[in-house]
C-alpha cells in the first residue's frame, strides 16, 4: 500500500463515516449484537461507544495501523476489551464457532476477495449467530449501477481500494448466510451523491445445517 493509502484514507473514512446519518445507520446496524463479537474491519472504532450492552467482548480485525491508532481514545472509554486479533479478514486465525455474532461496517468493498472473508465469516460464526452488516453497494437503480461500475476504477484508486457496485446480498448469500432482515436506501443527498451513498443494513444467521 501505498503512502496515500496508508496514511490518508484512514482520516478520510473516519470523517466521511462519521456524519449523523451515517452514525444513525451504525446505531441500528449494532442493535441485537450480543455476547463474543468480531469486528471485520475496525477502523478508527466508529462503532466502539454503540455496542449494546449484551455484548461482552469485542475482538478487531484492522489492517490499517494509522486506523488502530486513531481508535486509541474510543478504545480506552469502551465498556467491553476490545483486542485486536487480526491483520486479514480473508483469512481468520479463530477456531470454528467461535463468535456469537459478527459486525462489519463499510469494510466489504474495501477487501480484495470479499467472498474469502465471508466464507471465514460463516466458519468462524456459532451455530445460529448472527452477521451485523452496513455496507454501501450495488445500486437497485440500473442507472446509477452503470455509473458506479463506470466510477470503480477512479474509487479504488482514490478510496483505498473500495468497490462502488459490489453486490453485497448476493455475496452474503452465497456464503450460506441466511437473511433475517435487509434494508436498502440512499444516504441523504442529491442524486449526484447516489453512486457513493446506497446502502445495506441488515442481519444474516448461520443457520446449522440438517
Amino acid at each position: 500500500m501505498g503512502m496515500w493509502t496508508d496514511r490518508v484514507v484512514p482520516h478520510l473514512a473516519d470523517r466521511s463515516l462519521s456524519t449523523a446519518p451515517v452514525m444513525r445507520l451504525r446505531t441500528a446496524a449494532v442493535a441485537g449484537l450480543s455476547g463474543r463479537v468480531l469486528e471485520l474491519g475496525y477502523g478508527s472504532g466508529l462503532n466502539t461507544d454503540l455496542y449494546p450492552p449484551e455484548v461482552t467482548a469485542v475482538d478487531a480485525v484492522e489492517p490499517s495501523d494509522v486506523g488502530w491508532t486513531m481508535s486509541a481514545g474510543r478504545r480506552e472509554r469502551a465498556r467491553v476489551p476490545v483486542e485486536r486479533v487480526g491483520l486479514d479478514g480473508q483469512r481468520l486465525s479463530a477456531p470454528d464457532g467461535r463468535y456469537d455474532a459478527v459486525l462489519t461496517t463499510f469494510t466489504l468493498c474495501t477487501i480484495p476477495d470479499p467472498a474469502l472473508a465471508l466464507a471465514e465469516v460463516r466458519r468462524v460464526l456459532a451455530p445460529g449467530g448472527t452477521l451485523h452488516l452496513l455496507e454501501h453497494g450495488l445500486s437497485s437503480d440500473e442507472r446509477v449501477a452503470r455509473w458506479q461500475r463506470r466510477l470503480d476504477p477512479l474509487q479504488r484508486t482514490v478510496a483505498g481500494g473500495c468497490h462502488l457496485s459490489r453486490d453485497v446480498p448476493a455475496l452474503v448469500e452465497a456464503a450460506g448466510l441466511t437473511e433475517v432482515a435487509l434494508r436498502a436506501e440512499y444516504l441523504p443527498g442529491p442524486a449526484l451523491s447516489h453512486p457513493w451513498g446506497y446502502v445495506y443494513r441488515g442481519v444474516y444467521r448461520a443457520v446449522e445445517a440438517a
